[in-house]
């Protein structure tokens, strides 16, 4: 059979990932993964430890978890060293009475226990049907959830084209939940916010609103809330009839459950006076003008929108970048002046579009 640390080294290797990437994908030190795959555990402060880190390290690898757990306990249980004096002790008849008289009280105790939990044991009804949970996995659709998890369940938390999934996977004095960045435990009423994508700002955040101290039975109530991003005004409902009156050549570009920043590159063909204003960011007010020519190239990055003016709009190539797309724009024709809102919108539905809105 192989051993433990062989199955964690060759599922890594498989993956192609050097120990140091994990180590910054789960924020699990690389002394505490060589370890585990060393199987050296003299490095861990505890067994707690230990225990968790394997948790955490076979998920990221997609190995069965109670399968590394078996591992470990039967790799434990081998260490396991035998006192010399035990070894170079003479056989003496003795131990060997007593080991018979301790046998023999353990079946007396053994049998008077197993009377006493079958006199005292409720009866079963006939039919009666024993259930084992099954783990669930919820989806965040709406900004704000409030649901009651168990042991395993999971939440996916959509972002843009990604979805990044949270795991309750330890309930004890705390609440313990993997995470993209890690193990993150939470006590009663105590919150956190997570940065899922890396990108800088916490897009979720968690608190525990109810959960019993060492009763994982009871499970643990959960909150879960998306947070909007800094200095962002929300993006506004469209109304049912269709996108907000006072545009027209109104044109969606992207659809997603959540709004999430974006490039607006321009590339100039020829000369063209350029403005453009960064909207709804308490940090980027004002509007901006330039003149551009040939071979001019312009990135301009928003969270929520951008206003634009162009004097001629065929001397400038547009295009969005967001969500892991590209999406070419089509602002006017030749010698078109042109005015135009790029700005996230969300429909009654709760489902952001990113539009190019031509203003009257």
């Amino acid at each position: 059979m192989e051993s433990l640390g062989k199955k964690l080294q060759a599922a890594r290797e498989a993956k192609g990932l050097a120990v140091d990437y994990i180590s910054h994908e789960t924020n699990i030190a690389i002394r505490y993964l060589e370890g585990l795959e060393q199987e050296d555990f003299s490095v861990f402060p505890g067994e707690p430890y230990a225990l968790g880190f394997l948790r955490n390290y076979g998920a990221y690898l997609d190995l069965n978890v109670n399968e590394l757990l078996s591992l470990y306990r039967s790799l434990m249980l081998q260490e396991q060293p035998v006192p010399v004096e035990e070894l170079l002790r003479k056989n003496s008849p003795l131990p060997k009475i007593l080991g018979i008289s301790a046998l023999i009280l353990v079946v007396l105790g053994l049998g008077a226990g197993a009377f006493w939990f079958f006199y005292t044991r409720p009866l079963r009804t006939p039919g009666e049907i024993v259930t084992v949970r099954i783990p669930v996995e919820y989806s965040m659709n709406t900004d704000s959830l409030v649901r009651r998890f168990y042991l395993e369940d999971a939440i996916l938390i959509p972002l843009g084209t990604d979805s990044y999934k949270l795991q309750l996977s330890a309930l004890g004095d705390t609440v313990g939940l993997t995470t993209p960045s890690g193990l993150v435990r939470l006590d009663l009423s105590q919150d956190v916010s997570l940065d899922l994508n890396n990108d800088g700002f916490a897009e979720l955040r968690i608190s525990v609103a109810d959960f019993a101290k060492n009763d994982s039975t009871a499970g643990a109530l959960l909150r879960f809330d998306l947070t909007p991003l800094p200095g962002i005004e929300p993006p506004q409902l469209v109304s049912a009839e269709g996108l907000n009156p006072g545009f027209e050549g109104t044109s969606v570009i992207l659809s997603s459950p959540n709004a999430y920043p974006f490039t607006l590159q321009a590339m100039f063909q020829g000369y063209c006076l350029f403005r453009w204003e960064i909207l709804f960011e308490a940090d980027k007010p004002g509007r901006n003008e330039q003149y551009f020519q040939h071979s001019d190239e312009l990135n301009i990055l928003a969270q929520n929108g951008i206003r634009i003016g162009l004097s001629n709009a065929q001397a400038v190539k547009l295009q969005v970048i967001g969500g892991g797309r590209t999406v070419q724009l089509d602002p006017g024709g030749p010698g078109e002046v042109v005015v135009a809102d790029l700005r996230w919108l969300r429909d009654e539905d709760n489902i952001f579009r990113l539009v190019l809105a031509r203003l009257e």
